[in-house]
């Protein structure tokens, strides 16, 4: 299934809108950021840096982190996240972005 358009963040502004205003919440190997948004679905920004590991170490992370907000992406409220890979990320697997996404699930719930 194709991680569509709609469901990303894909401009720089909005990237930054997030960084700035939003809610930074710590998830182990990732840190998850959360901004409310008026486009009534939840949109996913993935930031992984040249530090954290070569090009098939962080390819391998954006679709780990892809595939975990796909799987959830119905529970959370709308709102923008901003998932940024730390260092560790590309050893810690599918189920440490899992968790990233259920951190943003807990925290984006109603009070968000």
């Amino acid at each position: 299934m194709r991680f569509k358009k709609a469901a990303r963040l894909r401009r720089r502004r909005e990237f930054l809108a997030v960084q700035e205003r939003g809610r930074k919440l710590p998830a182990g190997p990732y840190l998850v950021l959360l901004l409310p948004n008026g486009c009534g679905r939840a949109r996913l920004g993935i930031t992984v840096s040249s530090k954290v590991s070569g090009a098939v170490g962080r390819n391998r992370v954006k679709r780990w982190v892809r595939e975990a907000f796909r799987a959830r992406a119905d529970a959370l409220p709308p709102v923008d996240v901003v998932i940024i890979a730390r260092r560790e990320a590309p050893e810690s697997g599918l189920a440490a972005a899992r968790a990233a996404i259920e951190v943003a699930v807990r925290a984006g719930g109603p009070a968000a």
